[in-house]
């Protein structure tokens, strides 16, 4: 078992950066793959960025290649979301999730969820 916990959100003007990490305990990291979802009011969840349990495998949903990057140190037992020219759709509370070994870009797969994060993109 692993437990998730998400941190970085906060209140940015478009074209600007932040960086969300996931940090998690309980369980040998370096096994889990970690995807970044995120969830606007009224709107399904969503799937935003995943790493595999090496870092050799990423994928990316298209409207935020080229702008987000995600990476991992296992030795911190923590997967970063650099999120860089932020747009004001880009706004929701921002979850990461944990399932074994390989990447999936369907939130039903995750085993493991952290509580979010809230990003804020202003215009």
């Amino acid at each position: 078992q692993v437990q998730l916990i998400e941190s970085g959100g906060g209140l940015v003007q478009a074209g600007g950066s932040l960086r969300l990490s996931c940090t998690a305990s309980g369980s040998i990291f370096s096994m889990y793959a970690i995807g970044w979802f995120r969830q606007a009011p009224g709107k399904e969840r969503e799937f935003v960025a995943a790493i595999n349990w090496s870092g050799g495998q990423t994928d990316y949903t298209d409207s935020v290649k080229g702008r987000f990057t995600i990476s991992r140190e296992n030795a911190k037992n923590t997967v970063y979301l650099q999120m860089n020219s932020l747009k004001p759709e880009d706004t929701a509370a921002y979850y990461c999730a944990a399932r074994s070994i390989r990447t999936s870009t369907h939130s039903s797969e995750y085993n493991y969820w952290g509580q979010g994060t809230q990003v804020t993109v202003s215009s």
